[in-house]
Parts: C-alpha cells; sequence; structure tokens
C-alpha cells in the first residue's frame, strides 16, 4: 500500500515538472510557422519590376547579354541573331530574345502590363529562429529574430550559370540572410506582422 501510495506521489510529480517545464517555454515552432505562412505568398523573381518580351540587346555589351544567355542555357528563352541598322554609322549585331515554350509555362505574367512579366523561384522559408524578447513565456507578443531563405529552388535557378548571372538567387538561397518580425498572439494563434530584413543584433532566450 505504501509503494503504491508513493509510486502515485512520483508518478504526479513527474507529470507536474513536465506541465511546469512547458508552461515556461516559448514554442519557437509556432513563431516559424507563422513567419513562414507571411512569406508563402511572396514569390522572389529574378527583376525587381516586370521585365517586357521579347528583347533585344547589343551583342558587343555583355552586361545586357550574359542574363539572357544564362536564361536560353537554362531553356527558358530562345535567341535568334539579327543585325541592326544605324543611321549614317552602319550596323550592329544584336541578339533577339523571346519566351520558349519552357519559358511560357514557367512565366509569371503581369496581370496589368500585356507582355510583361518574371521568372520567380520560390519563396522564403525561415531556416532558424534565433532569438526572441521578452523572456516572459506568458507575452502575447514578441520580437523574433531568424535566419531564412529559399531553401528549394527549381532546377532552372540551380545552375551555377543562373547564380553567376543573377546573384540574388545565390543570395536569397544561401538560408544566410537575416530577418525580424512583430508575432502577436491571437485567438487562432500567432499572426506575423513588420517582417523586415536585419542585421541587427539577435535576442537572446
Amino acid at each position: 500500500m505504501r509503494a503504491t501510495r508513493m509510486m502515485i506521489l512520483g508518478m504526479a510529480a513527474v507529470i507536474g515538472l513536465s506541465a511546469g517545464c512547458k508552461h515556461n517555454t516559448v514554442d519557437k515552432s509556432a513563431f516559424k510557422s507563422a513567419i513562414n505562412d507571411y512569406y508563402k505568398g511572396q514569390q522572389d523573381c529574378l527583376w525587381a519590376s516586370p521585365q517586357k518580351f521579347p528583347a533585344q540587346a547589343d551583342t558587343s555589351k555583355d552586361e545586357q547579354t550574359k542574363g539572357y544567355d544564362a536564361l536560353v542555357d537554362a531553356g527558358l528563352l530562345a535567341r535568334t541573331s539579327a543585325e541592326k541598322k544605324r543611321f549614317l554609322v552602319g550596323s550592329k549585331q544584336v541578339n533577339d530574345y523571346d519566351l520558349s515554350d519552357k519559358g511560357r509555362s514557367t512565366w509569371t505574367a503581369d496581370q496589368t502590363q500585356p507582355g510583361y512579366g518574371n521568372f520567380c523561384f520560390g519563396h522564403d522559408q525561415v531556416v532558424s529562429v534565433d532569438g526572441y524578447s521578452p523572456a516572459d513565456p506568458e507575452a502575447v507578443q514578441y520580437t523574433v529574430n531568424y535566419h531564412y531563405g529559399i531553401t528549394s529552388l527549381p532546377d532552372w535557378a540551380s545552375t551555377t550559370e543562373m547564380k553567376t548571372a543573377y546573384p540574388r538567387i545565390a543570395r536569397d538561397s544561401s538560408g544566410a540572410l537575416m530577418g525580424s518580425a512583430t508575432l502577436i498572439r491571437g485567438s487562432n494563434g500567432w499572426t506575423a506582422s513588420d517582417v523586415t530584413p536585419s542585421s541587427g543584433t539577435q535576442a537572446g532566450t
């Protein structure tokens, strides 16, 4: 009888201790999920603003052709050579670029500008939650610091050529970007707001 009573008391103590530990711990995975929900609707794309195709580039200017040629190698653009007449000074060689069949299926068209669009390669996800403040586990609002990036690139964006021609692909998929967000607890869980890139000091936990 005494042994049974001691066992019951011991189990109650363990359960109480476990509940206390859980009660005093902030669930960082919930922060991660809330920030990821924020990022879901925001695609990362090659260009900061929509581009128009067909497009033309001077073959003598590498800064004009490098990005387009990488997209040709990736199968998203088709390239043809042409000669462009110039008034009084002869002609120059140019390349004409247009969407390939594969490119059209990958293209994200701008609904407000016919002919314009972008090639998008994913959306950000939280790689790690590095810190938060305040340390109070009962708080309803936190400032959260984290690392983030694109964790899965499409095949066409994964090549060395594409990452060289478009450095933002390498940057955005490195997992080294830092961000901060305000997390607010509501009746339906956590909501992220004020999500911004950051190079500030991470908060401790």
